[in-house]
């Protein structure tokens, strides 16, 4: 049973898919533990680390040859699926709903393909969660990056110079990456606010410490599918923003976290918003990936119009490469437990937890939403 781990091939991807603890715990439970050379070495895991832990450090070339189960963060670029070993399955941020054509080329090399987005979150599923253990990343390095930007201090001081009120932090998502950021705002001292469009979010939210907010605007469906707020209407979008324009006037940062996947996200910063906030206000969208919920924002950069400072960050995660590593590397030694079965891989399709991850299989797509991504986009 071969386990590799490939350097990532993305130029600003700093996470490895296994860390040294976790490719021992594989090698004890009897697997050989292949990994790239340099593999680590952005998220500050030296090859000597792996050779100690009873992993084999060996060629990209040997790497995806080898491998029975390939373990990566973001798949395996599209210019070098060929070279990987026909019956090995591949697990990763594979992005099946993003770009659904991409995943259907990349099955026809015959590998299985285990997209981790996909796993469906349910309490057996926790410890594979890699969605979540990112989202987590996200939301508190947005409080950071609002922190950095913002003019103001966020905690409240008392100095002999005078009184400095604390920031007021607004947060829209109350998801992992929204909860995060609620906690991390209010760790920081700042006056944290959190709206979500589903009401039974509330207790989460005041647990951290911040006031939900509750808008006025009459509610659609509010949960969707694998713990994600439901799509609206546009009618829906046109009065939450409204609202939205009228509670955001007076904030010092905002924090934007809605996005559905497979689908742009939702415009919940139009410019008739935007240009209501007060010079200095800084906006953090972590929906930038997705098109962002700023009109402003422009992915990979950070803007300023008319005093408003909006950050559009992409791939936050491998920002902090040791810690996401670490996270990740959870998710796929648990992940891999799973799929081992008296030393050998075993894909058990009548898994839910394989059967939702599970988006390619011997040439084919093979999961119900890629097929229906794939038909709905002409393909």
């Amino acid at each position: 049973m071969r386990i590799c781990v490939p350097k990532e091939g993305r130029a600003d991807e700093r996470r490895v898919a296994l860390v040294p603890k976790d490719a021992a715990a594989l090698a004890k439970k009897g697997a050989r533990v292949l990994v790239e050379a340099g593999a680590g070495l952005s998220a500050f895991f030296e090859d000597s680390q792996y050779s100690d832990s009873g992993a084999e450090i060996a060629t990209r070339e040997e790497v995806f040859s080898s491998a029975d189960l390939l373990l990566t963060v973001n798949g395996v670029p599209p210019s070098e699926a060929a070279a990987v070993n026909q019956t090995a399955t591949v697990a990763g941020f594979l992005a099946p709903l993003d770009d659904p054509q991409a995943l259907e080329a990349a099955a026809k090399h015959g590998q299985s393909l285990l997209s981790v987005e996909m796993i469906p979150r349910i309490t057996r599923a926790q410890g594979m969660d890699a969605l979540s253990s990112m989202a987590m990343i996200a939301g508190y390095k947005a409080v950071l990056l609002a922190a950095q930007h913002a003019p103001c201090l966020f905690p409240l001081m008392m100095t002999a110079a005078g009184t400095l009120t604390p920031a007021r932090v607004f947060v829209i998502g109350a998801g992992v990456a929204g909860l995060q950021a609620l906690a991390t705002a209010r760790r920081l001292g700042a006056v944290v606010e959190g709206y979500d469009i589903r009401p039974e979010v509330k207790e989460q939210v005041e647990s951290l410490g911040a006031t939900f907010v509750v808008l006025d605007i009459g509610m659609e469906r509010t949960a969707g599918s694998g713990g994600y707020a439901a799509e609206q209407s546009k009618e829906f979008y046109r009065r939450q923003q409204e609202a939205l324009g009228d509670h955001l006037a007076g904030v010092d940062a905002i924090i934007t976290t809605a996005a559905v996947p497979g689908r742009k996200a939702p415009m919940l910063l139009p410019e008739a918003i935007t240009d209501r906030l007060r010079p200095g206000t800084v906006v953090v969208d972590l929906a930038a990936e997705r098109g962002g919920n700023c009109a402003l924002t422009v992915p990979g950069e950070v803007v300023v119009q008319d005093g408003v400072i909006v950050d559009g960050p992409l791939n936050l995660p491998s920002s902090v490469p040791a810690h996401a590593s670490q996270m990740y590397s959870k998710n796929m030694l648990n992940l891999a437990s799973l799929l081992i079965q008296n030393g050998q891989l075993h894909l058990d399709r009548d898994d839910e937890i394989v059967s939702g991850a599970l988006v390619a299989h011997e040439g084919e797509v093979v999961h119900p939403a890629v097929q229906s991504a794939l038909a709905a986009s002409g393909a």
